[in-house]
């Protein structure tokens, strides 16, 4: 039985703060995808460090779970130090991701309730685990390969852990699978969608969102894993 302490609720001032934030969040994911549709990547580059930064503040005002502010905080790391193009960075971020990745499994672990059906889905997990390490391992840099495939590992780990706070959870979970394989890919020089930013961008941020939002709904009513998505309270600005 989940015994967690329900989050308390919102003063005015707050639930006003939060709403402000949760705008900002909204305008800033626009100008970030606009201007890689549009063809401007220095916008891209220079709104990429608020988006994150800007979903943790509103997590913040919320009153959420430390550790869900520290995933957002390592999504801002990551997001960071991505903007800049070279081995070092790039492992760098990918660290920092993988920390967020093990603030979302504990908060998980915490809210959440063990799925139907947990072995065949693990095995469906693993699976495309396995089978996309194998393809792309031979297109990978020498020096990226292992460090690819453990975080590849964590972040289906994180993905699948994500059913145990219901459907939206784990959309963000496979949505931030899509994102990262997409960011792979790239790596490995196979042919991606274009615009290749756009759509990694554009499924990360409804990942991450909707992860926050599912733990944040999580924790307000604690053991609501369990419960069917259309009976859950919707989570509020």
């Amino acid at each position: 039985m989940n015994t967690t302490t329900p989050l308390p609720q919102l003063t005015p001032r707050r639930a006003h703060a939060a709403r402000l934030l949760l705008a900002a969040f909204a305008v800033v994911v626009a100008l970030d995808l606009g201007g890689l549709l549009a063809g401007y990547p220095e916008l891209h580059l220079t709104v990429k460090p608020l988006l994150l930064s800007v979903l943790a503040a509103w997590v913040a005002v919320r009153g959420g779970p430390p550790l869900l502010i520290a995933a957002a905080v390592f999504g801002w790391g990551g997001d960071t130090l991505l903007r800049f193009e070279d081995d070092t960075a790039f492992l760098l971020g990918m660290g920092s991701f993988a920390l967020g990745h093990v603030c979302y499994l504990l908060l998980f672990r915490r809210y959440g309730t063990t799925p139907r059906h947990v072995l065949p889905l693990g095995a469906a997990y693993a699976a495309v685990l396995v089978l996309l390490v194998a393809l792309l391992w031979p297109d990978l840099p020498a020096g990226l390969r292992i460090p690819v495939a453990a975080y590849s590992l964590l972040l289906t780990a994180m993905a699948f852990g994500a059913l145990r706070l219901g459907a939206a959870t784990a959309a963000g979970g496979l949505l931030f699978l899509l994102s990262d394989a997409l960011i792979a890919m790239n790596i490995a020089e196979w042919n991606t969608p274009a615009p290749h930013d756009f759509w990694v961008m554009s499924t990360y941020l409804a990942a991450q969102y909707l992860l926050v939002t599912g733990v944040l709904r999580a924790a307000r009513t604690p053991g609501a894993g369990a419960v069917p998505e259309e009976n859950r309270p919707a989570v509020d600005a």
